[in-house]
């Protein structure tokens, strides 16, 4: 691992953080965490393996320490679109529904939806990343996407009951 395989996966670290936390000075921080730690540690990379699943990996362990250390600020991604869109108004209100909607989730729902979702990473990769097994990835992602379908719906998540 070198300088500019770091650099090369920039983007998607981005892009990652920027869709997980909201703000865009929060998400250049976490990178910049994110790539400080990579490059502190890279002594602890495999080569062959993954540098993308590493750095993801890695981003998730921050983010994690974050909202332990100082909770889940509630917020909404702000402006800017993630994703491309066409330029009509119709597009731009259903890009601020689905980002407020984003929003809303839990942050692990979050983070596994938007690694396979954005980031096109396998469910694998995404175990690995997060440092959980497949099939916890598997019913994250399927509650995650459920809940999103019921956000933006404007349905009410389903709640359970105590049964006696």
């Amino acid at each position: 691992m070198d300088a500019a395989a770091l650099q090369e996966t920039m983007p998607r670290l981005r892009r990652y953080a920027r869709a997980l936390v909201g703000e865009r000075a929060a998400a250049d921080d976490l990178v910049q965490d994110t790539l400080e730690r990579a490059w502190q540690r890279r002594a602890q990379w495999r080569p062959g393996s993954d540098l993308r699943a590493w750095l993801f990996s890695i981003m998730h362990n921050i983010r994690v320490d974050q909202i332990r250390r100082h909770g889940v600020p509630t917020q909404t991604l702000d402006d800017a679109a993630i994703l491309p869109t066409r330029a009509t108004q119709s597009d731009g209100l259903e890009m601020n529904d689905l980002s407020n909607a984003l929003a809303q989730l839990p942050e692990d729902q979050r983070a596994v939806l938007l690694l396979v979702a954005l980031e096109e990473m396998r469910y694998e990769e995404v175990a690995s990343a997060l440092g959980i097994p497949v099939g916890t990835v598997m019913s994250r992602l399927s509650r995650g996407r459920e809940r999103l379908r019921q956000i933006l719906e404007g349905r009410s998540p389903a709640r359970l009951r105590v049964v006696r």
